[in-house]
């Protein structure tokens, strides 16, 4: 009898350590359209999932996750149909290609020249996205919940497979440029083409471009400088692209135990993804220089001719979203007096004209 009570004492006490046989598995499928050689993607994959894992372990939940990563699931662009829809339940979204229903959320695309601090803009943008009302109606009204995790973009460069020491050597080259991004390029003299990284490479080699607009931590992992060897770093600023947003509706109906770990994984994975970014930058131009690209900063005259002699596309970008019924001037001022009370010095106050 005296074993029998140990023993059944000793398995009562490992029954109350033990993790909830009953524990609910929950399925989650991550989409993005990048492939993993991306930053945003890969802390998605290894700073977001098991930061979410450890928040939830000692929980009743655990999560069995699928991740469908460079399109196998959804193309660049596709993704926040793709969560809209449920046909995944987390995406990496690129608002920044999807400007008919994300317009507010690409604000910074057209504010360029105010501040090349991707970790500014990025953790601004995402405080934006809950604080600023008409930001956070877009994603709802799209059947998602914003999670986190901005991927804010490092200064871009210019990268030409010829020399750029004045801005008339652009007239009548080919500059392909991310979205909205193009509308950089007025005033120059260069015929910009939308387009975007997983196409790049190909399109400089093959003459469709002279050249693309783009950030130096991707130009290096998708060889650009191969290709389009002069760099010229104008800086156009630090922007912001999207983030990682749920399907509202599944999200709505998870324990706030799991609604909580979710942001928190990618509050996790925002400051993980820009510590990595800040350090890799000027190691990848550095790389790029020893593979034989060939450098140039421009002048602080070069870069106020070309914000100056640019058609004003704040103010195009607020007549879009006025005539979509939504207040583009409180858009525009928010974020322009924010980053200008964070410490940026705009080459050009869009806001102000």
């Amino acid at each position: 009898m005296r074993h029998f009570i140990i023993a059944a004492g000793l398995a009562l006490a490992a029954g109350t350590t033990a993790t909830p046989a009953s524990a609910e598995e929950i399925s989650a499928t991550v989409v993005a359209g990048h492939p993993p050689v991306f930053r945003w993607v890969k802390h998605t994959a290894e700073t977001f999932i098991p930061a979410v894992n450890a928040a939830l372990e000692g929980t009743d939940y655990t999560i069995e996750w699928s991740e469908q990563y460079g399109g196998s699931l959804a193309k660049v662009g596709d993704e926040l149909e793709a969560v809209e829809e449920g046909l995944a339940e987390i995406g990496l979204v690129s608002s920044l290609f999807d400007p008919a229903k994300m317009g507010p959320q690409n604000i910074t695309y057209f504010t360029p020249f105010v501040s090349s601090d991707a970790t500014l803009v990025g953790q601004w943008m995402d405080d934006l996205q809950s604080t600023n009302d008409i930001m956070q109606a877009r994603w709802e009204e799209n059947n998602l919940k914003y999670l986190g995790a901005a991927i804010g973009i490092d200064d871009y460069l210019l990268m030409t497979n010829f020399p750029v020491e004045n801005i008339s050597d652009l007239e009548g080259r080919k500059i392909g440029a991310p979205g909205p991004a193009v509308n950089w390029l007025k005033g120059t003299g260069a015929v910009g083409v939308s387009g975007n990284l997983t196409t790049y490479y190909n399109e400089i080699k093959t003459g469709v471009y002279d050249g693309v607009i783009v950030f130096a931590s991707a130009a290096l992992p998708g060889k650009l400088h191969e290709v389009a060897p002069y760099i010229t770093r104008v800086g156009f600023g630090a922007q912001y692209a999207g983030g990682l947003a749920a399907n509202l509706d599944w999200y709505e109906g998870l324990d706030p135990v799991v609604q909580q770990a979710l942001i928190d994984g990618a509050k996790a994975s925002r400051i993980a993804y820009h510590q990595d970014l800040d350090a890799s930058v000027s190691k990848f131009l550095e790389m790029m220089e020893s593979q034989g690209a060939t450098i140039t900063e421009v002048s602080a005259d070069f870069r106020k001719e070309w914000a100056d002699g640019m058609d004003n596309v704040a103010l195009a970008f607020v007549e879009t979203l006025n005539s979509a019924g939504l207040d583009g001037t409180a858009v525009l001022t928010s974020y322009m007096d924010t980053m200008r009370a964070a410490g940026a010095t705009p080459v050009r106050d869009w806001d102000k004209e």
